[in-house]
Parts: structure tokens; C-alpha cells; sequence
């Protein structure tokens, strides 16, 4: 993992390919039954399946694994790492400001003044867990 709360390009295409395993035996049951019932396939029908089925597989490198690795925006996940301005000095509880939203929280390592940069480090409830920004976490 890159950055925090980031998957790995292989986790993110196991993923993928778990739920791509039914459209493949699907397909596969088709040629199979084709076969079967003596329905002659020629080369061009295989050819243009493979070429589909590569297109479809650049596609899914190029929009949908980023989009899985990508770190979660939303929820408690979103929030671990944003940061914030102090409005209501914390000593060590007070009140800090998240994207226009104001928040109850706690200094975890020490007080901040009003104007204070400060980074959410956990979420008790809806409680926050903050330290200063320019403190880095030993």
C-alpha cells in the first residue's frame, strides 16, 4: 500500500476477476454447447470474442482498478487524515472546522490555539482525535 487506506493493484485485480469468474464459465458453456450441437464456430467469431474480451480487460486497467485502489472519501475511513482548523481553542477539548463542518475534538498531544492546523487521527463516535499539523507522529 502507497498511501494510507490505499489497496494494491493486485489485491484490486483479484477482486475483479472473483466477480468476473461466472462470466467466464458462462461464455465458456456457450462454446462448449455450440460444440455440442455440431454449430460450426469459425475463426473470425473467436478472434472478434478474444479482441473483446481484451478490449474489455484494458478498460477494466484503465477506469475500474483505479477506482477500487482508490482510499475511501466517505464515512469514518474518509475522515482519518483530513484536516482541519481549530475555531474553539482545544485545551485539550474544544472545537474544530472539517470541509465547512464543525466537529467536537480532542488534542491528543497537548493544546492548539484558535487558527491551528490539526489532523484527525482517530474517531471516537462523533468525537474526534486530532494532533497538530505540524507534529509528526513519533
Amino acid at each position: 500500500m502507497n498511501k494510507k487506506g490505499e489497496i494494491s493493484v493486485r489485491k484490486a485485480w483479484l477482486i475483479v476477476l472473483a466477480s468476473l469468474i461466472d462470466d467466464a464459465v458462462v461464455l465458456a458453456l456457450i462454446f462448449i454447447g455450440l460444440w455440442l450441437f455440431h454449430v460450426e464456430i469459425t475463426w473470425w467469431i473467436i478472434l472478434i470474442v478474444l479482441v473483446a474480451i481484451v478490449a474489455f480487460f484494458l478498460i477494466m486497467h484503465k477506469a475500474v482498478i483505479p477506482a477500487i485502489r482508490r482510499r475511501k472519501t466517505s464515512g469514518a475511513e474518509g475522515m482519518i487524515g483530513a484536516t482541519g482548523i481549530v475555531t474553539q481553542p482545544l485545551k485539550p477539548k474544544g472545537i474544530v472546522k472539517i470541509e465547512d463542518e464543525y466537529w467536537k475534538a480532542t488534542c491528543i498531544d497537548g493544546d492548539a490555539d484558535t487558527g491551528e492546523d490539526v489532523e484527525v487521527q482517530r474517531i471516537n463516535g462523533l468525537n474526534l482525535e486530532v494532533r497538530k499539523k505540524s507534529d509528526k507522529p513519533s
